[in-house]
């Protein structure tokens, strides 16, 4: 059996990743809805595009959600509605597109330890997620929770327990968790705290210094997929695995390390 691989679709790659991803039976992630600027502005056109340009995709569909000055669960309720919508405007583009799992940050400012923040952005986030939660169940699509500057992966997994939603659920981003988690805490560390929780991982390499997203065999990257693979394949959701690559020649490159569909290999 195949692994789950997507290709990151961004607006400047969109073509060449839906070519590749139709070579070997892939799927894709698409970003573009993550942009403001489309969200503002001519998304149900591009929607409109996707839809025809997607229909014979042989592999999953997913969109990664806006983040870029989002807050959830920001003691600022105005804020938090604009957050909120933006993240209802998404759900409802992706119950449109036929898209079953859309990725939100968390949003955790990670520079904060002290336990006043900590608490208090649990319990607004679980105000704040559970009805979202509801909504995404309504429309049928699933929300995997992503890791940005967590430094500990029981802040996602605490809250996660807590709402206990069949709708909500973890993407952990294993560049991420590489990055910003703090001395002792590694990607074994994630898996096995939040393991039963994951439907999604986002994938690629980075220097241990930049949050930079290059191919697998990056000369300057700390990351080494051989050796964290077959743990990733182990986890009991058999999560979607997304190359999330700014280049597609390091998407291609990446994609030795996968056991591609037997369809688009044969």
């Amino acid at each position: 059996m195949g692994d789950p691989l997507l290709l990151s679709a961004g607006m400047r790659n969109f073509d060449e990743c839906v070519q590749l991803a139709n070579e070997h039976g892939l799927g894709i992630e698409l970003m573009a809805f993550s942009v403001p600027q489309v969200l503002d502005g001519e998304w149900l056109d591009l929607m409109k595009g996707y839809q025809a340009a997607l229909s014979d995709l042989p592999g999953p569909l997913t969109i990664h959600g806006p983040f870029m000055d989002l807050v959830s669960g920001s003691p600022d309720e105005r804020i938090n509605a604009v957050t909120y919508g933006r993240y209802e405007h998404v759900i409802r583009i992706a119950d449109r597109l036929g898209v079953r799992q859309v990725v939100f940050h968390a949003n955790y400012i990670g520079l904060l330890h002290n336990d006043f923040y900590r608490l208090g952005w649990h319990q607004r986030n679980v105000d704040f997620w559970g009805p979202l939660g509801d909504y995404a169940r309504a429309h049928d699509v699933k929300i995997a929770v992503e890791n940005m500057w967590e430094y500990d992966p029981d802040i996602i997994g605490n809250l996660l327990r807590e709402l206990d939603h069949p709708y909500l659920k973890a993407c952990i981003d294993v560049g991420h968790a590489t990055l910003f988690s703090d001395p002792g805490i590694s990607i074994d560390t994630w898996l096995e705290s939040m393991g039963d929780l994951v439907i999604e991982l986002h994938m690629n390499n980075n220097n241990g210094v930049m949050d930079e997203h290059y191919g697998f065999d990056w000369d300057q990257g700390v990351l080494d997929y051989e050796t964290l693979l077959p743990s990733l394949r182990q986890l009991p959701m058999k999560p979607l695995m997304v190359l999330e690559m700014d280049r597609i020649e390091d998407m291609r490159a990446s994609l030795r390390y996968f056991n591609l569909p037997a369809s688009a290999s044969a």
